[in-house]
């Protein structure tokens, strides 16, 4: 009799499972079918890969034939990723300016959760508080016009180096690599506002050292990731691609903390003794900007901005130069 009981509830645990499974299933489906409907049109994707095959190795154009098809706003399966693409002005703005408060935050890519960057650097930050707060700081004390103009005198220096080169190419007689020569200047003019170094400069060893790591960087963001289309895979970084930026960044952070290091010694040095000393200290590139601002009395009261926020927001414009080094 306790073996027949026993059965019994066997019986009915496996028929409760049963429809608890079938009831999940539904549900899921159901779920996936509404918000398919909620999404824009687009091609039918295939399926576990999606519609990747489709975007060929020219992105671009590819989908730009697409929106011909499926219109200025439509929907992509990219591997396990549901992305929506815009593809005209009228649709940009409406995305980016009616209904900015909906796309405020961005997809982090895997290689960014290095070094734990995602959490720290702005562009990747959640719209919060502390967000605000750092944009608070860039908007008053980078990006001023007070600010931009204290450093124009940097700007006019690079411009005038590109017409030097032309001139010179001009008077051999050989022809200007236009790609080439904006490249080397804007990344001139980003490394000199932000750290006062050329990079482009062959007999600085910051500059070659700088310049290492950011190919590296590139060659990593370069690559397409398997863990951005498939989260499942996101654990096991099957191309090594987070680990590569986690060795890539901690280069560049330690490189920071020793051009930090060095930026506060010759600033005590120059406080210390202000009438007689001769040490060179730039009073006009971001990187002092900061280290002033941590020393403000308002930042002592918010605790906004510390060492570790200033590496991780240094390491934005080299990504930033990586990704023209790639767009080049």
């Amino acid at each position: 009799m306790k073996l027949d009981t026993y059965e019994l509830l066997s019986y009915l645990l496996y028929i409760f499972l049963i429809i608890w499974i079938s009831i999940q299933a539904f549900n899921l489906l159901f779920l996936a079918r509404k918000r398919q409907q909620l999404l824009p049109p687009g091609p039918r994707p295939f399926p576990i890969i999606g519609n990747l095959l489709e975007l060929g190795d020219k992105p671009h154009k590819s989908l730009a034939k697409l929106s011909h098809t499926h219109g200025p706003i439509m929907r992509l399966k990219l591997g396990q990723m549901t992305t929506v693409v815009v593809s005209s002005a009228a649709m940009a703005k409406e995305v980016l300016q009616t209904h900015d408060h909906l796309f405020s935050n961005r997809t982090i890519p895997d290689s960014i959760r290095a070094c734990e960057h995602h959490e720290h650097g702005m562009p990747w930050i959640p719209a919060s508080t502390g967000w605000r707060n750092l944009r608070k700081i860039c908007n008053s004390h980078l990006f001023s016009a007070k600010a931009l103009d204290s450093n124009q005198n940097l700007r006019h220096q690079k411009v005038q180096e590109l017409l030097a080169d032309v001139l010179r190419s001009a008077a051999a007689g050989e022809a200007v690599d236009i790609g080439r020569a904006g490249f080397m200047t804007s990344l001139n003019l980003l490394s000199t506002t932000f750290f006062s170094v050329d990079w482009a400069d062959p007999n600085s060893d910051v500059a070659g050292e700088l310049k290492e790591i950011v190919w590296d960087i590139m060659e990593a963001v370069a690559k397409p990731n398997l863990a951005d289309y498939f989260p499942l895979l996101k654990k096991i970084d099957p191309q090594g691609i987070r680990r590569g930026m986690t060795s890539h960044f901690r280069k560049m952070m330690g490189l920071f903390d020793r051009i930090i290091s060095q930026r506060l010694r010759l600033i005590r040095e120059a406080s210390s003794s202000a009438s007689t000393s001769t040490v060179p200290v730039q009073e006009n590139d971001m990187l002092n900007t900061l280290l002033g601002y941590i020393t403000s009395e308002k930042n002592r009261e918010n605790q906004v901005l510390d060492k570790t926020t200033i590496e991780h927001l240094l390491l934005l414009p080299n990504l930033l130069i990586s990704m023209l080094i790639v767009l080049r």
